[in-house]
């Protein structure tokens, strides 16, 4: 498998024209100092650095999460293909002649590869695809923002996309940092941020409010073009995009590609079947709600006082047990498929389990801090 690499952005393991990551390609051995999650994770505690500056190897799935992650495929596959069919729907409806698809790196690039098929095989829409990174209290790559427009895409064009959302930080982020580069460049691109599943009542359009197991959560770079989350520090220069490492040695286990075109045909087929589905009304403000009364009930119960280290959600209590020090999985039903991965991650490496039968969400995870060691 190649990767289309050019020095204005590359493909990753996707197809040339599956989508651009607009980010710069780092050397994982430039993090060799900051390679272990346990030191990583107290020097952002302490506030020595910032989690972008830092990146911890990532390694490769074992056998058994693989299998559980090819069940998840198998029992959702359904739902997230008729969840991006109707995210396909409403971009078609809400966009002019033009769509930029502008996905965040890189939860949100499975999506959007996955919506740019949909868009041109359902709607005859065709779609740029530009996969760029946003970080949270340090905002949108906006050296990417300014790429795309150079390219010729209208501000009106663009659309931002992720897979879910889980306490609303990354929303909020967007629609801070394109207010400010709409100010600076006097475009008007609109920040909404278009998902599968909102959970945190905070984006523009979202197919679902529900939590369920979105499969490519379950994976790190293996399903999202081989490509790290994203990078910000002192290697990336002022005129450079966000940084990334590119997971070459990962090649040959590589889902990519395989899990995009599954949804794909499987959304492709919901529509010959039975039509393009009518948008569902998607209860933001209940949504919302509760995700502010269970924050502020968690902190309280479990005495935290940072909301950064509650992860609610399936899709960010995964990301805790994939690159974060876990202090507790907290699961409504531990019995249900939708959290059996997170199951394996836990006996993995011995995070405690609690059940909380009134959970408002399936799963939701603790960040570890030195007062809990």
């Amino acid at each position: 498998m190649s990767t289309t690499v050019s020095a204005a952005g590359f493909s990753g393991s996707y197809r040339s024209d599956d989508v651009c990551f607009l980010l710069k390609r780092l050397a994982l051995e430039s993090f060799t100092a900051f390679a272990s999650v346990a030191d990583k994770e107290e020097l952002i505690q302490r506030g020595k650095r910032h989690y972008s500056e830092m990146l911890s190897p990532e390694s490769l799935p074992s056998a058994r999460y693989l299998d559980v992650f090819r069940d998840a495929v198998r029992t959702n596959l359904a739902q997230m293909a008729g969840d991006c069919l109707a995210l396909a729907a409403l971009i078609h409806a809400r966009r002019g002649e033009s769509v930029t698809l502008v996905s965040l790196a890189r939860a949100g690039t499975p999506v959007g590869v996955i919506l740019k098929h949909v868009l041109a095989r359902v709607f005859g829409r065709a779609s740029a695809h530009y996969s760029v990174s946003i970080i949270r209290d340090r905002g949108i790559d906006a050296v990417a923002l300014r790429h795309i427009l150079a390219q010729g895409h209208s501000a009106e064009s663009i659309v931002f996309i992720d897979g879910w959302t889980g306490k609303g930080v990354i929303s909020r982020e967007l629609a801070h940092t394109v207010a400010q580069f709409n100010a600076e460049h006097g475009v008007n691109i609109d920040s909404g941020l278009y998902v599968l599943s909102d959970l945190a009542g905070s984006a523009a359009c979202a197919a679902s409010c529900a939590d369920y197991l979105i499969p490519s959560s379950i994976l790190n770079a293996t399903v999202s073009g081989l490509v790290s989350r994203s990078i910000l520090n002192e290697q990336i220069g002022e005129g450079d995009f966000h940084g990334c490492v590119y997971y070459a040695q990962f090649e040959p286990q590589d889902q990519s590609r395989r899990f995009a075109d599954e949804v794909v045909e499987a959304a492709v087929a919901l529509a010959a079947a039975g039509g393009v589905p009518a948008a569902q009304a998607v209860d933001r403000a209940g949504a919302l709600a509760v995700s502010s009364a269970y924050m502020r009930g968690a902190m309280e119960r479990y005495c935290i006082g940072d909301a950064n280290l509650i992860k609610p959600g399936i899709g960010e209590a995964t990301r805790v047990l994939l690159r974060r020090v876990p202090r507790l999985l907290i699961l409504r039903d531990p019995d249900a498929p939708d959290v059996a991965h997170l199951k394996v991650l836990a006996a993995e490496k011995n995070v405690p389990i609690a059940v909380e039968v009134d959970l408002p969400y399936q799963a939701v995870s603790l960040i570890r801090t030195a007062n809990d060691a």
